[in-house]
């Protein structure tokens, strides 16, 4: 039965009906209820797009188990809706009207009623309406809740006026945070947790006439207005109704300014009065009031003037507007003096309180419209992976980050918030930004100054939008390819992560902080501190993560020489952050055994700020004090005293600031370590400008996924191809030829710029703007023919182009073992064969960390390590058609088999399919001479090791590379590979001669 037609017919029928509830009594102009389940059968169980109801939960055991039960109570119709469960997580269930049909109208009404059959248990039960958008899995959530603390049948009535809008969760991020109730999708009950049940509901209908005041809404443009001492704020109230209807009836709104830091007739003049919006006003109106401030010529913190406003005829604003006069006068305000006695300044007027919210970063999502940013004194705001605004642009992004940040100067000292958020390879999170190759794939290139323009694009793109913090680079050496975040890595070898710490300049421009103040440089982060990429396969505590927030287990040499090496680079190149690892780190022989980096104030305290002297801050990952040991006041002075000095709480930032407000006061945390903590964070937010332009610098937005942008992320796709295998010469492809294209990879933009792109594990698909290698190959002039599974017919072709590879995934979600493993697919190895055997063959692989394909070589003509390209697929397709040299070299070793793992450069047994460092090139002579040659090479090397002369050393190295290279491609030996990719590692680290001697020695054993 059409939905529609059964709520029409039901309307007509529900006068028949008796009203059973003690106490409904409607009035004589309400219309007639209207059912929206009667439970009788009329409703499947079934799910979007389909109407029905259907259940859901945290786990296996947590949905209820519903039936349509007969039962002589039944307070309407003979059956009612009954169901049974015992939560341990969260679960209930919903009823979502059909996606193919109109969403439903139900502003004629006053709410929403039913029949709940009480067990008296004293549990809230949670009741939600869908609003908006697209469906009922895409629309807004309203909330409220009832409690079960009677017995027997009981008609709840929920005016529409108690549902609030949700803010801990929204499935597409909230559309216009209005209930409209013109479009509505349904409803969805969450049951109580940790009780056994049994419910029993019946007869859900629409109830009573809608007043004035849930359809009409006074507003007002803004929360806070600051204003200059002795200027006038100008405050419009705004009058909206659902459906823009003109108003039925007057709404006056009574405004007096009352309260607040300000006084009236000193520090303003009194402001008092009444504005009226007659009937028929139409939706939109406004109104304006004025609040002068007066001059009193001495030096002030922020003064506030809340203007309380009486509303009748029409829903109130959800706040009390703030007028607040600005701080001014104040030495911290004023940029000539030095950053060190600013921040003196600012701290000796600052409160614990103050203080503890400058040390405390929540989720955008969690805080709403704002209003707890100066509730709590706020430092810091972030958007996790996926966390977006609607819609996602560049003007929304900006807009929203302003939004809170004019939240921040209704605070006493209006100190800025630092906004941050995961641009780990260009603005991931924002739709049609330019998105680089994953760090993987910058490793490959070998190209420290390209690595620095991917960083300065990425930065120039996200400040734009006002956001002036990165949590990147992740400075992690990648040790074992298993790890599901291995592609945020540079490589295996921490020389390689060094080399391309550039990044950070990109980033952050010059050593000393002096360029980030500027409209195109954003705060850098170096994570995650220490040894992380080091965790051992199997020893992560962490869900069903195998190898992500595991244990890595070193002697204090390896962990000197391998983890804490790339950050004393970072640290000399002026890094503003560093973050911390989830993981455990376990120095063997120093008798701590494992300890969570978040608590090792010997790595923290000691080595990154006392050896290392980093002078910026330390911030949290995400919840990760939650996995500390002991009481959640254990978890806060833990941390803190170890060193972090700003926590990424997301949705505990209360609890958060209110304890380490109470162990400090208790002495467990010193006063002196907080002073410590704020001023780091409080020189970054001065080094930003922030003080002086805490709103968003748009004037680059226009530069967001430019042509030159672009071009620098193709560049960069380009140099990242790794060609391990080219028989016959079959790269680079000649337009002329006819080119057979297969393979799940091949023309999927989601699969080639993987995880945390647009959300936190990325997704397959269109998922931005871009060009997939397909698009690419066609674009470069080629004559293509695409078929995805290789299905199409294949005679008539002069060589085929299989895209192959991995799905998007990030962190642990991603480990092997985990779902994941390194073999390709069923499909991929099928397409791989069916191409391979019909005619001559490249593989391109399009994955974050190797790929199994040794049993496949044999037949493979040219093989490619395409990593995860970004959205630039022409740059994939100019190394194909030799427009550009294949140049890439393996960022990782690529092993032979996932028993071989771990398997890194420096390992004493080292047999892999291709060493570290390899990568074949095309479009470049090779020189000749063999032996002679290399020992030419030998003596040139050694002379450059004598004078410093890096440049003619490096040269050297490539030329003799190119040499061996050439002869070892068809006789990879444990003999031939381990010197060749120690000889990376000796370029890499400045010792020309010996690489020489390295190449040689692997020449020599061919």
């Amino acid at each position: 039965m059409r939905r529609t037609a059964l709520l029409a017919s039901a309307a007509l029928l529900v006068g028949l009906l008796p009203l059973a509830a003690a106490g409904s009594v409607a009035a004589a102009d309400d219309p007639a209820p209207v059912p929206v389940d009667r439970f009788e059968g009329e409703v499947p169980f079934a799910s979007q797009p389909a109407e029905g109801i259907f259940t859901w939960g945290g786990d296996a055991d947590d949905p209820p188990a519903l039936a349509l039960t007969a039962r002589p109570d039944a307070p309407e119709g003979a059956k009612v809706l009954t169901g049974d469960y015992d939560i341990s997580g969260y679960g209930g269930f919903t009823h979502d009207f059909a996606a193919g049909l109109p969403g439903h109208d139900w502003s004629a009404h006053r709410g929403i009623r039913f029949w709940w059959d009480g067990q008296n248990n004293a549990k809230k039960v949670s009741f939600e309406i869908k609003d908006g958008g697209a469906n009922g899995e895409a629309s807004e959530l309203w909330t409220t809740s009832f409690t079960d603390d009677f017995s027997g049948w009981k008609q709840i009535e929920i005016p529409f006026t108690d549902f609030v809008y949700r803010t801990d969760y929204q499935p597409v991020g909230g559309i216009d945070q209005v209930l409209g109730l013109t479009e509505m999708w349904g409803y969805a009950l969450t049951l109580p947790v940790g009780v056994k049940g049994h419910f029993a509901m019946d007869g859900v209908e629409l109830y009573g006439k809608a007043d004035q005041s849930l359809r009409a809404s006074v507003t007002t443009d803004s929360a806070v207005y600051p204003v200059k001492e002795g200027a006038t704020a100008t405050v419009r109230l705004s009058v909206a109704t659902t459906g823009s209807a003109p108003l039925d009836e007057p709404v006056t709104v009574a405004y007096e300014g009352a309260g607040g830091t300000a006084e009236s007739g000193r520090d303003y003049a009194p402001v008092k009065g009444e504005v009226t919006f007659p009937a028929g006003t139409a939706s939109g109106s406004s109104r304006t009031v004025r609040v002068s401030t007066l001059k009193d010529r001495s030096a002030e913190a922020a003064e506030t003037i809340p203007l309380k406003l009486t509303v009748t005829g029409a829903k109130a604003p959800a706040e009390t507007p703030q007028v607040v006069i600005d701080a001014h006068g104040l030495p911290y305000l004023d940029p000539k003096l030095p950053v060190r006695k600013r921040v003196a300044d600012l701290l000796s007027r600052m409160s614990l309180a103050e203080k503890a919210g400058q040390m405390t970063q929540a989720e955008r999502g969690a805080v709403g419209a704002g209003g707890d940013i100066a509730a709590y004194d706020l430092g810091s705001l972030l958007s996790g992976g996926g966390s977006t605004p609607t819609p996602n642009t560049p003007a929304a992004w900006a807009k929203m980050i302003d939004g809170y940040q004019l939240r921040t100067r209704a605070t006493r000292l209006q100190i800025p918030l630092i906004y941050g958020v995961d641009a780990v390879h260009g603005h991931n999170n924002l739709t049609g930004a330019t998105i680089m190759p994953h760090n993987i794939g910058i490793g490959a290139t070998r190209d420290p100054g390209l690595a620095e323009k991917t960083g300065a694009v990425t930065a120039a793109e996200v400040r734009a939008t006002g956001i002036p913090w990165d949590f990147a680079p992740c400075l992690c050496v990648t040790r074992d390819e298993r790890w599901g975040r291995s592609y945020e890595s540079f490589g295996e070898d921490p020389a390689l992560v060094k080399s391309m710490e550039t990044v950070i300049q990109g980033l952050q421009g010059a050593r000393d902080g002096s360029d980030l103040k500027d409209g195109d440089k954003v705060v850098a982060t170096a994570k995650h501190f220490v040894g992380d990429g080091g965790t051992e396969y199997g020893s992560s505590t962490t869900g069903s993560y195998t190898i992500d927030q595991g244990v890595t287990r070193v002697t204090r040499q390896q962990l000197e020489a391998v983890h804490l090496a790339p950050y004393q680079t970072a640290v000399d190149r002026g890094i503003g952050t560093v973050m911390p690892s989830y993981s455990s780190l376990d120095v063997l022989g120093d008798g701590q055994g494992p300890v969570k980096m978040h608590a090792r104030a010997d790595m923290i305290n000691g080595v990154l700020k006392g050896r290392m002297g980093f002078d910026g801050f330390v911030i949290s990952d995400w919840n990760a004090i939650d996995q500390l040991p002991g009481d959640y006041a254990s978890h806060v002075r833990t941390s803190v005293n170890a060193g972090v000095d700003m926590m990424m709480v997301p949705y505990s930032y209360k609890d958060f600031r209110t304890t380490l407000v109470d162990e400090t006061n208790a002495g467990r945390v010193t006063t002196k370590r907080i002073d410590d903590a704020v001023s780091r964070i409080l020189t970054q937010k001065f080094r930003l400008g922030l003080f002086e332009k805490p709103y968003a610098d748009t004037s680059g937005a226009s530069r967001i996924g430019s042509t030159a942008h672009r071009a620098v992320a193709r560049e960069a796709a380009a140099e990242s191809q790794v060609l391990l295998k080219n028989a016959a010469g079959v790269l680079p492809l000649k337009k002329s030829q006819k080119v057979y294209v297969a393979g799940s990879n091949a023309d999927d933009l989601g699969n080639q710029t993987g995880g945390w792109t647009i959300t936190w594990q990325g997704s397959s698909g269109k998922n931005t703007v871009g060009t997939t290698i397909l698009e690419g190959m066609k674009r470069a002039g080629g004559d293509v023919t695409y078929s995805k599974d290789a299905s199409a017919p294949t005679g008539g072709y002069d060589v085929g182009v299989v895209v192959v590879g991995e799905t998007p995934y990030a962190e642990g979600v991603g480990d092997v073992g985990n779902g994941n493993d390194l073999e390709l697919t069923a499909a991929d190895k099928a397409a791989v064969d069916k191409v391979c055997a019909a005619m001559k063959c490249a593989v391109l692989i399009v994955s974050g960390r190797p790929q199994l394909v040794g049993d496949r070589l044999g037949a493979i003509d040219a093989l490619v390590a395409s990593w995860l390209p970004g959205t630039e697929g022409d740059g994939v397709a100019d190394v194909l058609y030799g427009k550009r040299a294949f140049t890439g070299q393996l960022p990782v070793t690529w092993p032979k088999s996932e028993a071989q793992l771990p398997i890194n450069v420096g390992d004493t047994a080292y047999d892999p399919q291709f060493p570290y460092g390899w990568g074949l090139t095309t479009l470049t002579k090779v020189p000749e001479g063999g032996s002679a040659t290399l020992k030419a090479l030998a003596l040139v090397a050694a002379a450059a090791d004598r004078t410093g002369a890096d440049t003619r050393g490096r040269a050297a190295v490539a030329k003799a590379r190119l040499l061996v290279q050439q002869k070892l491609s068809s006789t990879l030996t444990p003999a031939t590979s381990k010197p060749f990719a120690d000889a990376d590692h000796l370029l890499l680290t400045g010792h020309y001669a010996e690489a020489v001697k390295k190449l040689t020695e692997a020449y020599r054993a061919a």
